[in-house]
């Protein structure tokens, strides 16, 4: 074994087990988050005339000046924060490449970290990466709220340092209410807690309101806020992420940041650039596709027999199918021809999640109803 210690745990994503899984079977793959159809046509032109300007070199390493000054405009506009976009923004390579620089910039080896789970995969191996420790709060179905009493457990060692939140939430598609935000600030600020929140679904919310944690009380100071053009234009294979926050946080990001990718992506930075100050006109109509993948994936999996949480936000519904979700997403590829991820293994906590599946909905309405009717099918 040549893999360092710290990384044996995590092995293979089950993202590239499971989209291995769907090619070699011709299965419909419901299990990676991505869209099957592009986003606005005006940012590809957008990204096409960048390069045929000549944006095709290297950015400068906070990324290109036209894209930090329209995420500063973007979070003034949406939510009345004020980042500078100076010392308080960083672009990186998508919202991962953001979480693992802050990780690997603001934690000590032994500092302990926060985190909701179910998690995003990536969470776990970039805490791990910077010398940290997991302090894991399980989101328990089927209402999946957080409960502020094992909040406070996790973060009352003498080693607590960060707190890493994801609201809207991957994998339960819970958007977390300005009551539970609230305990999460008062825990900060207790604490002293950095928080680093990683809010890439902020324009997918289906159900509620999106608060970023950085706009309570007390929070502005001491929140590097995560997000996103791939979930907010359906462009994941972009990678065009930002962090935003006061400078002496971004600085520590940016610290880790340009020894990993250093900078790239200048046209697509450009053409993310112009769909930001245009996000009140380009998000709308995506979001009413994907409530309406959401509605129909659900009421599918229903029909099939299957217990599902209806998520308020996010590409992703949970159903409960009353067996080992393991086994189940393994057979379901071969029985039904369909891939879906078994919820539990963005878990510390297995048993919370053994049953649970999660489902990605953003996909076209009759790749949708292939899937429901083939799932259907194989459980008559």
């Amino acid at each position: 074994m040549t893999t360092a210690t710290r990384l044996r745990e995590f092995g293979t994503t089950i993202f590239t087990e499971m989209s291995a899984l769907a090619a070699s079977t011709g299965a419909i793959n419901l299990g990676q988050g991505f869209p099957d159809t592009d986003g606005p046509a005006e940012l590809v032109e957008a990204a096409h005339a960048a390069m045929r300007a000549g944006a095709n070199q290297y950015a400068p390493l906070p990324g290109v000046p036209e894209l930090r000054a329209a995420i500063a405009r973007h979070q003034r506009r949406r939510y009345g924060l004020d980042v500078d976009p100076e010392g308080g923004v960083q672009v990186t390579f998508g919202a991962t490449e953001a979480i693992a620089a802050a990780m690997l910039g603001l934690l000590e080896p032994g500092d302990e970290v926060v985190v909701l789970e179910p998690y995003y995969d990536s969470y776990a191996a970039t805490i791990a990466m910077a010398g940290g420790v997991r302090r894991p709060v399980t989101l328990r179905p089927p209402d999946f709220a957080l409960d502020p009493d094992e909040l406070r457990r996790a973060a009352a060692g003498p080693r607590a340092r960060v707190l890493l939140l994801n609201s809207p939430h991957n994998p339960t598609g819970r958007v977390l209410s300005r009551a539970e935000l609230g305990a999460v600030a008062d825990v900060c600020r207790e604490r002293d807690l950095i928080a680093v929140t990683d809010e890439v679904y902020e324009h997918v919310v289906f159900d509620g309101e999106h608060v970023p944690l950085a706009t309570l009380p007390g929070m502005a100071e001491r929140t590097l806020t995560i997000s996103s053009a791939g979930k907010a234009f359906s462009f994941t294979g972009w990678k065009i992420g930002w962090c935003t926050g006061p400078p002496e946080l971004v600085a520590s990001a940016r610290a880790a940041k340009q020894f990993l990718t250093f900078a790239g992506g200048t046209p697509l930075q450009h053409a993310v650039a112009a769909g930001l100050e245009e996000a009140e006109r380009h998000v709308p109509p995506i979001l009413e596709g994907l409530r309406a993948g959401r509605d129909r994936l659900c009421g599918g999996l229903r029909a099939a027999g299957l217990e599902v949480a209806t998520p308020a936000g996010t590409y992703f519904a949970n159903a409960d199918v009353g067996a080992d979700a393991r086994v189940w997403c393994r057979d379901l590829a071969t029985r039904a021809g369909v891939v879906a991820i078994p919820t539990a293994v963005f878990n510390d906590d297995v048993e919370a999640g053994r049953t649970l599946v999660r489902f990605a909905f953003c996909k076209r309405p009759e790749i949708i109803e292939e899937a429901v009717a083939r799932i259907a099918r194989a459980a008559r």
